[in-house]
């Protein structure tokens, strides 16, 4: 109900701004990283596949848009939208507020929380998984997981990817207890873990569940509780220019439309195996 009413609302903001749009959005171009399968990816063809590949042709045609969609590193994503290399960003970006000083964000189009996963055969294997904490709802009870992690933790290598909320994540809370190293991109800090470089690595579960089904993964597991919230930000959304609100309104529109008729769903289960639509 909620994406239904906001849909409508989203129509209306945009037919009111039509009158003043000062700009022709019937072309877009787009930004993903193309390396954070199963969200983004480059397959062996060199063609660029995932959720938020078929999520983006899917908002564009709602919009009425012809899109290009491009490959960009993910340490350079942002300054790039900003100098006008494209129009936006849609790759496993969390909406946080950081992000929000310097960019607009659509409404969310996915939220997953965030995992630590270590090798099998690491001791850390045998912290036990427990269930999802909210930074931001509960946050004391968050903050006692996080205390028992850091010894858990306290001396070992955990990475994370470099400008991510994963890596913000490992730098608020376990700085002064584990060695914390960042990453260019999540493959990298896989393959470290599995060479015995580093214990375990910080990313989304729905980065982390695809994996592990696959052979590159199996020697990954999961562990301990899950976190959302604070750090973590409002959840996925696609990144504009703050001068572009008009295209903002188109993207909330789509997104809203794409959530109520159950697009997201359906793309989602067939790439993460699970639901990613936000709460309503």
């Amino acid at each position: 109900m909620f994406y239904r009413l906001l849909a409508a609302g989203c129509v209306a903001a945009v037919a009111l701004a039509g009158a003043a749009e000062a700009k022709d959005w019937s072309k877009i171009k787009i930004a993903t990283e193309g390396a954070y399968a199963p969200w983004n990816f480059t397959n062996a063809a060199g063609k660029l596949e995932g959720f938020e590949v078929d999520l983006a042709n899917d908002l564009c045609k709602r919009m009425k848009a012809t899109c290009e969609i491009v490959a960009q590193d993910w340490d350079g994503i942002i300054p790039a939208l900003q100098a006008g290399k494209y129009d936006a960003i849609i790759a496993g970006m969390s909406i946080t507020a950081k992000r929000k000083e310097v960019i607009n964000f659509s409404l969310p189009y996915a939220s997953t929380p965030a995992a630590l996963a270590v090798l099998k055969t690491s001791p850390l294997a045998k912290i036990p998984v427990d269930k999802n904490y909210d930074l931001d709802k509960n946050k004391a009870d968050a903050e006692k997981q996080i205390a028992t992690l850091k010894a858990a933790l306290k001396g070992k290598a955990i990475g994370a990817q470099v400008s991510t909320t994963h890596l913000n994540f490992l730098e608020t809370y376990f700085k002064d207890a584990a060695d914390v190293r960042s990453y260019k991109t999540t493959e990298q800090h896989d393959l470290d873990i599995t060479a015995g470089r580093i214990e375990g690595a910080y990313a989304s579960i729905g980065y982390w569940k695809p994996l592990l089904g696959k052979p590159e993964g199996k020697d990954l597991v999961v562990v301990g509780p899950t976190f959302t919230g604070g750090v973590f930000g409002a959840g996925v959304g696609a990144g504009l220019r703050k001068a572009d609100d008009d295209l903002r309104k188109l993207f909330d529109d789509a997104i809203a439309a794409a959530a109520a008729d159950g697009t997201i769903k359906k793309l989602a289960v067939q790439w993460f195996g699970f639901d990613i639509t936000p709460p309503m």
